[in-house]
């Protein structure tokens, strides 16, 4: 970027102020932008209510009165980076609200003048103009108050028609600039005055010096001379008389060292107080002059210094030496010595600095950018009275040092120390800083945990962001006036408590390593009016949960909420911010969550007692253990005989109420006459000394059939069920149809046991053989009965036969 559009920069930013200005004035405002369109005229279509019309950046070559005849209202015309060679202002006498026009940077070569009575704005810089177009009619602008003009010569009588307008700004661009006439800049008045040369020529300084006698503040920009410094014009003391101005800013300057000093040998002489001077580059005189030549000038200028002017400020941006055959410790031992309260010298390279020989004047202090290191004003008792002090971006390493450097400051406020390579091993070394220092700013540097044993006992704003600290340890110093901490951009995995820093206000732990901050900061820290624990890596779980619900009881203390409240891990909540996250209190409650447990385990114990007493389930558990030990016991003292023989047709279950029936009745009729049936009966056929499961199971397993003789009081007899379920069980595990029912009476559903189970899906799927009352149903009942248990038992059993003739002797009563 050029200098040419540094200032025109400068120019736009005041360009700009104004324009939001107009801008916030107009109620209902419409804007018009078509800018940077390539467009070559004015368009037509534009809204006639328009207030604000930008057509910059575009290739207009002209413009006339039929372009905004229409638009009675605008009020802001921007026409700058056009092509435009001729203008005649009657071009916008219909527009009678127009305050602003900018038609900068064009090619304008001549214009025609006409009285634009509101206009506040106008702005004819970086053009084609050989004079300066200042028209008779300009003086009839009282409204004006910024006016930017551009010429390649000034005469003193160019400003004859605007010498009585109070004007705040006056811009002027001269490139290929050729004349001067001297005191022609002093017919202006004006509050603020930029000049800007060309790059590539050398400066008028009648100019200068006429531009600090016309205003009272003044930029120039682009300062070259590239003859000897014996041609350089020495300024007159008189014209110190002649000098208003107090706030001078050179840009872009690139003298020989002795131009520079004359020229500031002026400007401590004149009442300026603020100076300013960026992009400087002082430059030797190309052999002319010696060391012996310029110390003179150098002694002249301590000699000044030393007596005091109404120079306040001093800013140096932007410095680069191309002088190495001196030396430089008299070029700092001027800055130390100057009687000003602040001077500021920023990316000059600089090594060091001088401690002052005398009690200093300054109070600002500002060589940040630079190459200083952590000597600098060690033992240093003259700065008494500077309260700002910063040295952003040097070469310290130290952090007692810097302590001590400021233990004589007994007036300093504020140091800025950031950026630079400060580190705090947390030795035995002690830290002294200054009493009165309240603000601290550590920031970008390599400080560890270690820091928080060496700060400053009094200090209230402590920045200490972008370090490597890990966590704040406890019993360190108390930091009792502590209000401000900034611990972001660190590598902290929870919130610091407030146990040192007992009036802590505002906490900035945004970008560190959080994961579950601590749900009780605000409890613990009840000063605490702002955090901001944003940008941080989230872990969304029940310890964050506690977190969240702090920030609804906090009253809006967490800064940034939600938006910068995040979860990070796990990985399917990525993204999802904090407010959105919801875990139910049993999930994280432990306590809770083992009663539920222990509740819900109960319950399901007492159903499970209930069903089990209601279907008696320890009854059917006990018959499977039995039938387990029984089958157990036959394979241990018989392994041999394993494979079941059917003995028996049928065996005959019943209760011993119904016992007449089957003695005279059943019995009888089916083991007479050809093709007899053999029954099992207990009562005949169970082995003595065995017990009555382990024999019921035996005739049940050696019988092809079972009989159950069903009636009201079989449905009563315990033994009876013990022998269905048996049989039952014979019915799945052999996959037989071995079982008949006689129904010898019918059985009401609502007197069959609930546990009887088995007994109802057998009577409700299987079909069964009713007991006919008539006795000329009798034939075929026996009939269907011998045909259901009709088999031939291929093998006879003589020894059985000789046991089952022993007459049983148990009695089973059933």
């Amino acid at each position: 970027m050029g200098p040419l559009t540094n200032i025109y920069v400068f120019a736009c930013v005041f360009t700009f102020t104004l324009w939001n200005n107009i801008h916030l004035t107009v109620e209902n405002e419409l804007i018009a932008n078509y800018s940077s369109s390539l467009l070559t005229n004015v368009p037509e279509n534009i809204p006639v209510h328009t207030h604000v019309l930008d057509l910059s950046h575009n290739r207009i070559s002209g413009v006339g009165i039929s372009d905004f005849i229409s638009l009675s209202d605008l009020q802001v015309l921007n026409l700058s980076y056009n092509l435009v060679t001729e203008l005649n202002f009657s071009v916008f006498i219909f527009n009678e609200d127009l305050e602003y026009l900018d038609l900068s940077h064009n090619n304008i070569l001549k214009v025609y003048c006409q009285a634009l009575a509101y206009l506040k704005h106008l702005d004819l810089s970086f053009n084609k103009f050989t004079a300066l177009p200042i028209c008779q009619e300009f003086g009839n602008i009282v409204c004006l108050e910024y006016l930017g003009l551009s010429a390649t010569m000034i005469q003193r009588s160019d400003f004859r028609y605007i010498t009585h307008l109070q004007l705040h700004t006056v811009f002027l661009t001269l490139e290929d600039f050729s004349l001067y006439e001297p005191q022609s800049l002093t017919a202006l008045n004006t509050r603020s005055l930029h000049i800007v040369f060309a790059a590539n020529r050398n400066f008028s300084f009648p100019l200068l010096y006429d531009g600090m006698s016309t205003s009272e503040n003044l930029k120039i920009v682009n300062l070259r001379y590239t003859l000897s410094y014996k041609d350089f014009p020495s300024p007159s003391l008189a014209l110190l008389k002649e000098i208003k101005t107090t706030a001078l800013m050179l840009d872009t300057v690139d003298l020989q060292w002795a131009i520079i000093l004359q020229i500031f040998l002026l400007i401590w002489y004149s009442p300026v107080e603020h100076l300013t001077v960026r992009n400087l580059v002082f430059r030797g005189p190309l052999g002319e002059l010696t060391e012996y030549d310029f110390l003179p000038l150098l002694s002249s200028v301590e000699q000044l210094i030393s007596l005091g002017g109404s120079m306040k400020v001093l800013t140096l941006e932007h410095v680069r030496n191309n002088v190495y055959y001196f030396n430089q410790e008299i070029l700092y031992r001027q800055f130390s010595e100057m009687n000003i309260a602040s001077l500021t010298i920023y990316d000059a390279y600089m090594p060091h600095m001088l401690c002052p020989n005398r009690t200093s004047s300054f109070q600002y202090l500002n060589f940040s950018h630079n190459a200083l290191t952590d000597e600098l004003f060690q033992n240093c008792g003259t700065l008494t009275d500077l309260e700002l002090l910063i040295l952003h971006r040097n070469k310290f390493e130290n952090l007692p040092k810097v302590s001590f450097m400021t233990s004589h400051m007994k007036s300093l406020k504020y140091l800025d120390m950031s950026s630079n390579l400060l580190r705090h091993e947390g030795a035995d070394v002690q830290c002294q800083w200054a009493e009165s220092l309240t603000e601290l700013d550590l920031s970008s540097n390599q400080l560890t945990d270690a820091v928080f044993k060496c700060l400053p006992v009094n200090i209230q704003t402590l920045d200490l962001q972008n370090n490597q600290i890990n966590s704040v340890p406890r019993g360190m110093a108390e930091l009792k006036a502590l209000k401000e901490l900034n611990l972001a951009s660190n590598r902290l995995a929870d919130l610091p408590g407030c146990g040192g820093f007992t009036s802590l206000e505002f906490l900035n732990v945004e970008m560190n390593s959080i994961l579950t901050p601590s749900a009780d900061f605000f409890q613990s820290c009840p000063r605490v009016r702002e955090l901001q624990a944003g940008k941080n890596p989230f872990k969304c779980s029940c310890e964050l949960r506690d977190f969240i619900r702090g920030e609804r009881q906090s009253g809006g203390r967490l800064f940034g909420w939600p938006a910068a409240y995040m979860c990070e891990y796990p990985e399917d909540l990525r993204g999802t911010q904090l407010r959105d996250f919801h875990l139910s209190e049993l999930a994280c409650n432990t306590v809770l969550l083992l009663v539920t447990a222990l509740l819900l385990t109960l319950v399901l114990v007492a159903v499970v007692a209930f069903l089990c007493i209601y279907l008696d389930v320890l009854w059917y558990v006990r018959m499977t253990w039995q039938w387990t030990q029984t089958k157990r016991r036959a394979w241990h003292n018989h392994p041999a005989e394993q494979e079941t023989v059917l003995q028996f047709h049928a065996f005959i279950s019943y209760s011993e109420r119904d016992a007449l029936w089957v003695k005279d009745e059943l019995i009888p009729n089916l083991e007479k006459g050809e093709g007899c049936v053999q029954l099992c009966q207990h009562e005949r056929k169970f082995i003595p000394g065995k017990s009555i499961v382990e024999n019921i199971i035996n005739c049940i397993e050696k019988s092809y059939k079972s009989i159950f003789v069903l009636s009201p009081n079989f449905v009563q007899s315990e033994w009876c069920h013990y022998e269905l379920y048996f049989a039952h069980h014979k019915l799945f595990s052999e996959n037989s149809n071995s079982l008949i029912l006689i129904l010898l009476e019918p059985i009401p559903p609502y007197i069959i046991p609930a546990r009887y189970h088995k007994l109802k899906a057998l009577m409700a799927k299987r079909t069964y053989l009713e007991w006919p009352k008539e006795r000329s149903k009798r034939a075929l009942f026996w009939a269907n009965l011998r045909a259901a248990i009709n088999i031939n038992l291929s093998v006879s059993f003589e020894a059985y036969e000789e046991q089952s003739d022993v007459t049983s002797t148990s009695s089973i009563s059933q």
